[in-house]
């Protein structure tokens, strides 16, 4: 089952002549979510094979420009496309009147419906949920209502050990009684505990996604154990000052939320557009969290299973 993050975007608010504004897709089991949408969303989507109709849902970040004027274009094109499935979008008040405005003046009549949940981003909350993945907000701190997004796959469905099955004689009810997470009792009367019975195939995977913000401890903590962190890196190291002025991090910050979260890899973007060498950024990440990388478009980071 796959779990992987597309880069579609990693500058910050000016442009560049080779990158675009924050955007990524999230691949969980062959469905796709969109986090955030910079300018030129539908564009990068197509550029790199992810068929825009099999997107689920978008969530956006904050109400700047560079994480959402993408996406009302976008939503005219999946009309064009001929989407019949409703889209939900979840991002911040006042997103709401964004798109009623939209909606009223240039897509009075799209085929499919938009759904809009507000994201309240001062709370750590469920916002989505299907059969196999939980989206959760984060909380950021930035200079207008910001939250980040935990995407946690569900754990996958118990198996019942080969050896357990032959060694016990399990019948095919027991082995669904298992699989179901039930204790088991044989027909000599002996009751055994699920755990002797059943494992799971592989460990529940996550991806943090952290940006615009501050150094936030608590937002690496509510992300603890994620296997792959995206926290934004608009300044190098040495600009600490106006990062913090501006309600950004800078590449140790980033390094510090990953050690705090005891995250597997990090990756950092939104970059300023004063700097052009997004590898000597992350090689400051790397001094203090050496799973660090840099954002580039087109790049896939896909997170394997692990028992």
């Amino acid at each position: 089952m796959s779990f992987a993050v597309t880069i579609l975007g990693c500058s910050s608010a000016k442009p560049t002549p080779d990158r675009h504004p924050s955007a990524q897709a999230v691949n969980v089991h062959e469905q796709y979510y969109l986090v955030d949408a910079g300018e030129g969303v539908q564009q990068q989507l197509v550029r790199y094979g992810i068929n825009p109709l099999k997107l689920r849902a978008a969530f956006i970040s904050h109400l700047h420009g560079d994480h959402v004027f993408g996406l009302f274009p976008l939503l005219s094109t999946l009309g064009l496309y001929g989407r019949r499935t409703p889209l939900e979008v979840f991002a911040p008040a006042p997103f709401g009147e964004l798109l009623a405005c939209h909606l009223r003046h240039f897509d009075t009549e799209l085929p499919y419906e938009v759904v809009w949940h507000e994201v309240r981003t001062t709370e750590h909350a469920l916002l989505y949920e299907n059969r196999t993945l939980e989206v959760w907000s984060i909380p950021l701190r930035h200079r207008v209502p910001c939250a980040g997004f935990l995407f946690r796959e569900k754990e996958p469905p118990l198996n019942v050990n080969k050896s357990k099955i032959a060694k016990y004689g399990l019948s095919i009810a027991q082995i669904a009684a298992a699989k179901r997470g039930e204790a088991v009792r044989l027909d000599d009367g002996t009751l055994l505990g699920n755990g002797e019975l059943t494992y799971r195939p592989y460990a529940p995977r996550s991806y943090a996604y952290l940006s615009d913000t501050n150094f936030s401890a608590r937002a690496a903590e509510l992300c603890r154990g994620a296997d792959l962190m995206y926290h934004e890196a608009t300044y190098a190291a040495a600009e600490r000052k106006i990062a913090r002025e501006r309600g950004h991090s800078t590449t140790e910050d980033a390094a510090k939320a990953a050690l705090r979260a005891e995250a597997r890899r990090l990756v950092i973007g939104h970059y300023s557009s004063r700097y052009k060498d997004a590898e000597a950024l992350a090689g400051e990440a790397r001094r203090l969290f050496p799973e660090s990388y840099a954002a580039q478009e087109g790049a896939t980071f896909t997170i394997e299973k692990r028992p």
